[in-house]
Protein backbone atom coordinates (compact mmCIF):
# COMPACT_ATOMS: atom_id res chain seq x y z
CA UNK A 1 0.00 0.00 0.00
CA UNK A 2 1.38 3.40 -0.97
CA UNK A 3 1.70 6.20 1.54
CA UNK A 4 -1.09 8.06 -0.23
CA UNK A 5 -3.42 5.05 -0.09
CA UNK A 6 -2.46 4.40 3.52
CA UNK A 7 -3.26 8.00 4.48
CA UNK A 8 -6.58 7.85 2.58
CA UNK A 9 -7.47 4.62 4.40
CA UNK A 10 -6.61 6.09 7.80
CA UNK A 11 -8.55 9.28 6.98
CA UNK A 12 -11.67 7.27 6.08
CA UNK A 13 -11.39 5.21 9.27
CA UNK A 14 -11.03 8.39 11.34
CA UNK A 15 -14.05 9.94 9.62
CA UNK A 16 -16.14 6.85 10.48
CA UNK A 17 -15.05 6.99 14.13
CA UNK A 18 -15.87 10.71 14.32
CA UNK A 19 -19.27 10.11 12.70
CA UNK A 20 -20.07 7.34 15.17
CA UNK A 21 -19.09 9.59 18.09
CA UNK A 22 -21.23 12.47 16.78
CA UNK A 23 -24.22 10.17 16.22
CA UNK A 24 -23.82 8.67 19.69
CA UNK A 25 -23.82 12.18 21.19
CA UNK A 26 -26.89 13.24 19.17
CA UNK A 27 -28.87 10.18 20.24
CA UNK A 28 -27.86 10.60 23.88
CA UNK A 29 -28.68 14.33 23.75
CA UNK A 30 -32.14 13.58 22.37
CA UNK A 31 -32.79 11.17 25.25
CA UNK A 32 -31.33 13.66 27.76
CA UNK A 33 -33.68 16.40 26.53
CA UNK A 34 -36.65 14.01 26.82
CA UNK A 35 -35.96 13.25 30.50
CA UNK A 36 -38.24 14.58 33.25
CA UNK A 37 -37.40 16.65 35.11
CA UNK A 38 -35.51 18.24 32.26
CA UNK A 39 -31.79 18.24 33.19
CA UNK A 40 -30.75 20.82 30.55
CA UNK A 41 -29.60 23.98 32.32
CA UNK A 42 -31.22 27.25 31.26
CA UNK A 43 -34.27 25.76 29.53
CA UNK A 44 -37.01 28.18 30.53
CA UNK A 45 -40.02 26.13 29.45
CA UNK A 46 -41.22 23.15 27.43
CA UNK A 47 -41.32 25.15 24.17
CA UNK A 48 -37.59 25.79 24.52
CA UNK A 49 -37.05 22.09 25.27
CA UNK A 50 -38.95 21.19 22.11
CA UNK A 51 -36.94 23.72 20.08
CA UNK A 52 -33.67 22.16 21.29
CA UNK A 53 -34.93 18.70 20.38
CA UNK A 54 -36.00 19.88 16.93
CA UNK A 55 -32.50 21.33 16.37
CA UNK A 56 -31.27 17.72 16.33
CA UNK A 57 -33.51 16.84 13.34
CA UNK A 58 -33.41 17.54 9.60
CA UNK A 59 -36.27 19.51 8.03
CA UNK A 60 -37.65 16.35 6.38
CA UNK A 61 -37.28 14.13 9.45
CA UNK A 62 -39.76 11.43 10.45
CA UNK A 63 -40.70 10.31 13.98
CA UNK A 64 -42.76 7.13 14.09
CA UNK A 65 -44.01 4.47 16.43
CA UNK A 66 -44.24 1.07 14.75
CA UNK A 67 -45.50 -2.39 15.63
CA UNK A 68 -48.69 -3.61 17.21
CA UNK A 69 -48.38 -1.41 20.31
CA UNK A 70 -46.68 1.81 19.16
CA UNK A 71 -48.33 2.36 15.76
CA UNK A 72 -51.61 3.34 17.37
CA UNK A 73 -50.05 5.02 20.40
CA UNK A 74 -47.54 7.27 18.59
CA UNK A 75 -48.34 7.19 14.88
CA UNK A 76 -46.13 8.99 12.37
CA UNK A 77 -45.00 12.62 12.15
CA UNK A 78 -43.17 13.87 9.06
CA UNK A 79 -41.38 17.23 8.85
CA UNK A 80 -40.45 19.62 11.65
CA UNK A 81 -43.93 21.15 12.00
CA UNK A 82 -45.44 17.70 12.57
CA UNK A 83 -42.60 16.75 14.92
CA UNK A 84 -43.28 19.92 16.94
CA UNK A 85 -46.95 18.88 17.31
CA UNK A 86 -45.85 15.39 18.34
CA UNK A 87 -43.57 16.73 21.09
CA UNK A 88 -46.16 19.31 22.21
CA UNK A 89 -48.47 16.38 22.95
CA UNK A 90 -45.98 15.30 25.63
CA UNK A 91 -44.92 18.68 27.03
CA UNK A 92 -47.15 21.38 25.56
CA UNK A 93 -50.22 20.53 27.58
CA UNK A 94 -50.52 19.78 31.27
CA UNK A 95 -51.92 16.29 31.34
CA UNK A 96 -53.18 14.72 34.54
CA UNK A 97 -51.67 12.90 36.22
CA UNK A 98 -48.45 14.89 35.82
CA UNK A 99 -45.30 13.08 34.75
CA UNK A 100 -42.83 13.55 37.61
CA UNK A 101 -40.00 11.30 36.51
CA UNK A 102 -38.87 9.81 33.22
CA UNK A 103 -35.26 8.81 32.60
CA UNK A 104 -33.90 7.16 29.45
CA UNK A 105 -31.25 4.42 29.59
CA UNK A 106 -29.66 3.46 26.25
CA UNK A 107 -28.02 0.11 25.56
CA UNK A 108 -27.16 -2.41 22.80
CA UNK A 109 -25.80 0.26 20.49
CA UNK A 110 -25.03 -0.41 16.84
CA UNK A 111 -24.02 2.46 14.54
CA UNK A 112 -23.34 1.94 10.84
CA UNK A 113 -21.86 4.78 8.78
CA UNK A 114 -22.70 4.16 5.12
CA UNK A 115 -20.00 3.98 2.45
CA UNK A 116 -20.52 7.50 1.09
CA UNK A 117 -19.89 8.85 4.63
CA UNK A 118 -22.80 11.29 4.95
CA UNK A 119 -25.59 8.94 6.04
CA UNK A 120 -25.83 6.37 8.79
CA UNK A 121 -28.23 4.23 10.77
CA UNK A 122 -28.21 3.17 14.39
CA UNK A 123 -30.05 0.75 16.60
CA UNK A 124 -30.46 0.86 20.37
CA UNK A 125 -32.65 -0.59 23.07
CA UNK A 126 -33.76 1.80 25.73
CA UNK A 127 -35.58 1.49 29.02
CA UNK A 128 -37.31 4.23 30.95
CA UNK A 129 -39.11 4.32 34.26
CA UNK A 130 -42.15 6.61 34.47
CA UNK A 131 -43.53 8.02 37.72
CA UNK A 132 -46.77 10.01 37.82
CA UNK A 133 -48.23 12.44 40.36
CA UNK A 134 -51.01 9.99 41.30
CA UNK A 135 -48.41 7.42 42.43
CA UNK A 136 -48.75 5.16 39.38
CA UNK A 137 -45.54 4.01 37.78
CA UNK A 138 -44.38 1.87 34.88
CA UNK A 139 -41.26 0.81 33.07
CA UNK A 140 -41.10 0.86 29.29
CA UNK A 141 -38.57 -0.66 26.92
CA UNK A 142 -38.29 0.07 23.21
CA UNK A 143 -36.12 -0.74 20.24
CA UNK A 144 -34.91 2.23 18.22
CA UNK A 145 -33.96 2.07 14.55
CA UNK A 146 -32.88 5.58 13.61
CA UNK A 147 -31.25 7.18 10.58
CA UNK A 148 -28.91 10.16 10.33
CA UNK A 149 -27.53 12.51 7.67
CA UNK A 150 -24.63 14.94 7.70
CA UNK A 151 -25.79 18.40 6.62
CA UNK A 152 -23.36 21.30 6.36
CA UNK A 153 -20.82 19.32 8.37
CA UNK A 154 -23.27 18.49 11.21
CA UNK A 155 -24.96 15.14 11.84
CA UNK A 156 -28.75 15.32 12.24
CA UNK A 157 -31.49 12.77 12.87
CA UNK A 158 -33.55 11.96 9.76
CA UNK A 159 -35.74 9.29 11.34
CA UNK A 160 -36.63 8.16 14.82
CA UNK A 161 -38.39 4.80 14.65
CA UNK A 162 -39.45 3.14 17.88
CA UNK A 163 -41.00 -0.25 18.54
CA UNK A 164 -42.29 -1.51 21.88
CA UNK A 165 -40.39 -4.31 23.61
CA UNK A 166 -42.53 -4.24 26.76
CA UNK A 167 -44.44 -2.01 29.17
CA UNK A 168 -44.82 -3.21 32.75
CA UNK A 169 -46.43 -1.64 35.80
CA UNK A 170 -44.24 -0.84 38.80
CA UNK A 171 -45.49 -0.78 42.38
CA UNK A 172 -47.35 2.36 43.51
CA UNK A 173 -44.89 5.03 44.70
CA UNK A 174 -41.95 2.75 43.79
CA UNK A 175 -39.46 5.62 44.00
CA UNK A 176 -38.86 7.03 47.45
CA UNK A 177 -36.77 10.01 46.44
CA UNK A 178 -36.54 11.87 43.17
CA UNK A 179 -35.83 15.49 42.25
CA UNK A 180 -38.50 18.06 41.45
CA UNK A 181 -35.93 19.80 39.27
CA UNK A 182 -32.49 18.85 38.05
CA UNK A 183 -29.52 20.92 39.23
CA UNK A 184 -26.89 18.76 37.54
CA UNK A 185 -26.00 21.18 34.77
CA UNK A 186 -26.14 24.41 36.79
CA UNK A 187 -22.85 26.27 37.17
Amino acid sequence: MTSEAHIANLTRRLEVLEAEADIRRIQARYMFLCDTPNPEYGVADDQERIARILDLYTEDAVWEGVGEYYTNQFGRAEGKAALRQHFEHFWGSRQEPLLLLNAHYLTSEQIHVHAEGNTADGQWIHMQPWLFSDGKALIRSSRLNNTFRKENGVWKITRTRTENVFVAPLPQHFAESYPKASVLMRP
